[in-house]
């Protein structure tokens, strides 16, 4: 019989036993009748033919043990019934029961959750055909930003003609904005959030989009029909789910446009490409249109079959440099092209993996320490049960079959833990599924699967063996005399045993300060970023998407009527009560950005050393209303209009960069080939990373330049819910066609600038002080177990003039002597799990002193704590009670 059908038959006698028991009987009186049947044909009377074919056959029992070991069933069969008697003993034992099914439950739910969020990120393919032909072609990172690692269209379109290792080649433009649309036509306009992509974009991804059809050529050349693609969120959220949309016309911006299909619910382009961001809808990039515009696109390709990510790396590296920029502008190509392709998987998570496992690692740790409180608890509670494994193993049970029976039911509690930690995780993948404003990817697809419930199975055995081995292995190792020796009155628990349970100790709190000084130095670690001058104030300022018409015959009746507009809404603006400063710009710091080429006039620049600088186009009053401090010279005014002199204020960086040693107010710049007098120099602004130091930045006045959107930014104490409606109003009275945006708070974007670094320490110092409390318990269960089994022995003492005070001192030095033995060993293996997490630490030294000293004395203090309670109690033990307990 094959292993297969063996189990197959176990199984079928489990679930059909009474059944199967059935057929045996009937198989066996089958039997006899048929022999009884042959005596009486031989001329046996019916009751004598039965008797004797009822003495030929034998008893029933043993050939139902016989058939029970041909099917395989006996051993599943015993296991079964040691799985009864444990829960008996369980049921009978309900205060151990719960702790130890709620400890199980928060170790082995915490596991699972952190399980979910590493094969969400790191494990899982990614949601598109053929994931692993996926690669990501940008520039490599440097000083201008985004800028700096896109291309232009005329490279889009060479790079597709040239190529010879891809398939196909797509893009995105990746300077969208929230709400850089807005839904018109069907009553208030709503903000809209869009994107940019090209023709090909789906098709090479491999989505289908779920009504409709893709963008055709038509659409995605110039002077085009207009088109779009609808998320499928946005569909159902903004068209009720209309399953006839797809041909139909929408207004976007008050321009008819059709909507081409809406794309499955398994597509979010956020969380895979921007995550923490919404994306709604998806528009053709016009290439026709936007290859003037400069370098704006990412590049995406799908390998041909047996191509690899170096093959298409080497590819790149001799086809880039010889990329156009602008073959119109040839003098305009500073530097060439330089491509880094890496697979599209590795861009999405790479940038974790370390952070993921350093999760995975700590609640590694916390099953270990649950286990090891565990294998605590279990010893006690095998050591009540010592009387019952004498009697046993004296009523002829070996000590398989008692390691067997200790085992099951560990595991019954292992599964019992388990359930209780799946209800935990299902929990925490949920709500962490649904906080969108964590900027991590994929995040929203994360969710239990079937791979989660075979990890949670695996841990759940792993678990109940770690736990269930040591305390069953002691325990059967007991000889009869020796159990009824140390089971007797007058005699304290053997000497043996102690060690084992202190050694248990002492690695639940090696393991534990392991986790804490892990999780000390992430925590200091994020108090650096927290810590650090973003150059503006984020607290008490917020900004809303506005909307207005700026159209004209040329870019100097634009600029004036732009001028015009934002300076009668900021005046408006700033009537309100409560608002202490207003001001508007395109792009705010640690959102999108973009770069320019900045110089100092009469420098000659190599190619190679052109400095590029993030640019915010912005009116008079953003830098108060943003915080931003002014070093010196003046703000913008509204007299600096198109017609007059070019006028630019720089950062500190940009300004030392220019001319280094020397002031640069009154110098004159070179932005886009224009000559711009220098009028202030402001504090350095985090642009793109909290982390990230600052690099140039200047600030151009929004009657000089075409901004990419407008962002207004108001400074009050009161909170950003409290004048929407008055800031709403006044929008609305200048331009009805204002859509329903909302105020985002500036903190609110610096939070989500860093929620992965929050996310990880929040976890990871969660389930540090997960490891504290169980060091804590374990400690308190070891010493107050010591105690009540030396009741006796302390009582003597006493009796002999032992002082009260000896005997909480002496059991207070016990208590820090295992303590200091873990933290020994905790501090030393720290040491080497410290420089594994070295990389993503930010200004903290992975052997930083302060926060090891910390950790150590935080969990002396715990073990003291823990520690102190039984010793209270054993200090005040009556001699005589102890003695008449005798």
């Amino acid at each position: 019989m094959s292993l297969l059908s063996s189990v197959r038959t176990a199984l079928d006698f489990l679930f059909r036993r009474p059944q199967v028991e059935r057929e045996m009987e009937e198989e066996f009186r089958l039997h006899l009748r048929c022999r009884a049947n042959d005596l009486e044909r031989r001329g046996v009377s019916r009751v004598e033919a039965e008797r004797q074919a009822r003495m030929e056959f034998g008893g029933y029992q043993r050939y139902k043990e016989e058939c029970r070991e041909a099917l395989g069933t006996r051993l599943l069969g015993g296991l079964v019934a040691d799985a009864r008697y444990g829960l008996r003993q369980l049921r009978r034992d309900r205060g151990f029961t719960v702790i130890a099914v709620l400890i199980l439950g928060l170790g082995i739910g915490a596991n699972v959750a952190v399980f979910s969020v590493v094969d969400t990120i790191l494990l899982r393919p990614l949601p598109f055909r053929e994931p692993a032909r996926l690669v990501w072609i940008e520039g490599p990172p440097a000083e201008g930003g985004l800028s700096s690692m896109t291309y232009s269209g005329y490279a889009f379109k060479e790079y597709q003609e040239r190529n010879r290792s891809l398939e196909s080649v797509t893009a995105y433009m990746p300077f969208y904005g929230p709400s850089d649309y807005k839904l018109t036509g069907r009553g208030e306009p709503q903000p809209v959030s869009g994107v940019r992509v090209a023709c090909n974009f789906f098709e090479t991804l491999g989505v289908r989009p779920m009504l409709g059809r893709l963008f055709t050529p038509e659409e995605c050349q110039k002077n085009g029909r207009p088109a779009v693609l609808l998320s499928y969120f946005f569909w159902k959220r903004q068209l009720s789910g209309d399953p006839a949309i797809a041909g139909q016309a929408i207004e976007l911006n008050n321009n008819p446009v059709t909507v081409a299909g809406v794309l499955p619910p398994t597509f979010d382009f956020g969380s895979v490409f921007a995550p923490g961001t919404r994306m709604d809808i998806f528009v053709p990039a016009i290439m026709g249109e936007i290859a003037d515009w400069g370098n704006t696109l990412l590049f995406i390709g799908r390998m041909k079959p047996g191509t690899t990510v170096a093959g298409t790396q080497a590819e790149a590296n001799l086809l880039f440099p010889h990329l156009d920029f602008n073959p119109k502008h040839r003098e305009w190509d500073f530097d060439r092209y330089r491509a880094r392709a890496q697979s599209l998987k590795d861009h999405v998570s790479g940038k974790l993996r370390r952070s993921l496992i350093v999760l995975w690692s700590a609640v590694g740790l916390i099953l270990l320490i649950v286990c090891v409180n565990l294998s605590n608890l279990e010893l006690a509670r095998a050591a009540a049960r010592s009387k019952e494994f004498a009697m046993r193993t004296a009523l002829g049970a070996g000590r398989r079959r008692l390691v067997r029976q200790l085992l099951t039911e560990s595991l019954v509690l292992s599964i019992a833990g388990a359930l209780l930690g799946l209800g935990f995780a299902f929990a925490i993948t949920d709500y962490l599924a649904h906080q969108g404003s964590i900027a991590l990817p994929l995040l929203s697809s994360l969710r239990v699967d079937g791979q989660a419930l075979a990890w949670t199975l695996m841990i759940a055995v792993v678990s109940a063996v770690i736990f269930g081995l040591a305390p069953a292995l002691k325990m059967s190792d007991k000889n009869i005399q020796a159990t009824l020796k140390e089971s007797g009155h007058g005699t304290s628990e053997g000497r043996k045993h102690e060690r084992v349970r202190a050694t248990l100790v002492v690695s639940e709190v090696a393991l534990a300060c392991v986790l804490l000084i892990g999780a000390g130095l992430l925590l200091r670690s994020f108090l650096r970023v927290l810590d650090v001058d973003l150059g503006f104030e984020p607290d008490h300022a917020a900004a809303i998407k506005v909307d207005y018409d700026d159209s004209g015959a040329n870019d100097t009746q634009r600029a004036d009527r732009r001028g015009a507009i934002c300076e009668e809404m900021l005046r408006h603006i700033k009537s309100i009560p409560g608002i202490e400063a207003a001001g508007i710009s395109d792009m705010l710091p640690l959102d999108r950005n973009r770069s320019w080429g900045l110089g100092a006039k009469g420098v000659e620049y190599n190619r190679k050393e052109f400095p590029e600088a993030f640019v915010y186009v912005v009116t008079p009053g953003y830098l108060p209303a943003m915080g931003i401090e002014l070093r010196e010279g003046r703000d913008f005014k509204w007299s600096d209009t198109a017609t007059s002199g070019r006028v630019v204020i720089l950062n500190e960086a940009a300004a030392k960069r220019l001319w280094p040693g020397q002031d640069a107010l009154g110098r004159i710049a070179e932005i886009q080939m224009r000559d711009t007098r220098v009028i202030g120099v402001v504090s350095d602004v985090r642009e793109t990373a909290v982390e990230e130091s600052s690099g140039p930045e200047i600030y151009v006045p929004i009657t000089q330049a075409g901004p990419v959107g407008a962002e207004l930014v108001v400074r009050t104490a009161l909170p950003p819910n409290a004048l929407a409606t008055s800031v709403m109003r006044v929008l609305r009275s200048l331009n009805p066609g204002q859509p329903a945006a909302e105020f985002r708070p500036i903190r609110q974007i610096v939070d989500h600038a860093i929620s992965p670094r929050r996310f990880f320490v929040l976890l990871v110092s969660t389930f540090a002080a997960l490891g504290l409390i169980l060091a804590l318990l374990g400690i308190y269960g070891v010493i107050s177990y010591s105690v009540a089994r030396r009741t006796q022995e302390i009582g003597i003492r006493m009796a002999l003039g032992a002082t009260q005070r000896h005997v909480l001192l002496g059991v207070l030095a016990r208590t820090l002597r295992l303590a200091l033995v873990g933290i020994a060993v905790g501090l030393t293996a720290s040491f080497a799990a410290a420089q594994l997490i070295a990389s993503i630490l930010f200004e903290t030294q992975p052997t930083d002193p302060a926060t090891f000293a910390a950790m150590a004395v935080l969990l002396l203090a715990v073990a003291f704590a823990a520690g102190y309670i039984p010793a209270r109690r054993a200090s005040r033990i009556d001699p005589m009670i102890a003695l008449r307990a005798e």
